[in-house]
């Protein structure tokens, strides 16, 4: 099997998997990992035309203010919120680690489900949101503060916010009897995929660049939303949008 080595080797680590530090610390550091490359990016664009012609908002700058508000606000959710509820989880919940490695095709497989049912799921609660006045003003309003997206602000959200989402991620996983290891590469595409829309970056390389036929809207899809709020409310692919008549793209 092609992903038993793999396997084999975060089960070498089994102390780590099991401790109930480790959601928090896989989460944070996956997470910062994946911001780090576009951090260097908002520092080249500010000298280097070659990057900043990629900014999907040319004019628009980072500041270090703004890096720190982002950083302080997702260490605090992760540290008084979701820190607490994974210790929960560990203490009810024993962590079972099977043996044998999932196949490759099955992995890959519920991946895609797993994307699937949570940008459904997303797309839902993120239009209720925005339609409700009170959900946008007491909840999501804090992570439309930025109008100009950058990685970091993938995460600048409230508590609600921040459990609400993570309940679908982690939820998905256990209604489809994922293996551990496809949990774990469902969590690490979800954050990259998280982070790409927020970059602020139309780059080649682009997950909405590599699927064809408009399939997936990507960093260019969520930016316009931060920027036209009444439209692209999915997070990552395009066909809710588009049935309920808020897909909005630019040529």
């Amino acid at each position: 099997m092609l992903l038993q080595p793999v396997w084999n080797f975060l089960l070498g680590h089994l102390s780590l998997l099991r401790s109930p530090f480790f959601p928090v610390f896989f989460s944070l550091s996956v997470y910062l990992t994946f911001c780090l490359p576009f951090l260097l990016l908002d520092l080249l664009s500010c000298r280097w035309n070659l990057v900043r012609r990629y900014k999907l908002q040319s004019q628009s700058s980072v500041s270090w203010a703004s890096v720190r508000n982002c950083l302080a606000l997702t260490l605090y959710n992760h540290l008084i919120f979701i820190f607490p509820l994974t210790v929960l989880n560990w203490y009810l919940r024993p962590v079972l680690l099977p043996l044998e490695a999932p196949p490759l095709p099955h992995l890959l497989a519920q991946v895609l489900v797993c994307l699937l049912l949570f940008d459904f799921q997303s797309f839902i609660w993120h239009l209720a949101h925005h339609k409700v006045p009170w959900l946008y003003r007491t909840f999501h309003k804090l992570h439309h503060t930025y109008t100009s997206t950058s990685a970091l602000t993938a995460e600048y959200s409230g508590a609600w916010e921040t459990l609400s989402l993570g309940l679908f991620a982690a939820a998905n996983p256990l209604l489809l009897g994922c293996h551990p290891l496809t949990e774990m590469v469902f969590f690490i595409v979800n954050i990259w995929l998280s982070v790409e829309d927020h970059c602020g970056y139309d780059l080649p390389w682009a997950t909405h660049r590599l699927i064809p036929f408009g399939l997936y809207g990507g960093s260019r899809h969520h930016d316009l939303h931060h920027l036209k709020s009444k439209y692209n409310y999915a997070p990552y692919f395009t066909h809710w949008d588009r049935l309920a008549g808020t897909l909005y793209m630019e040529d």
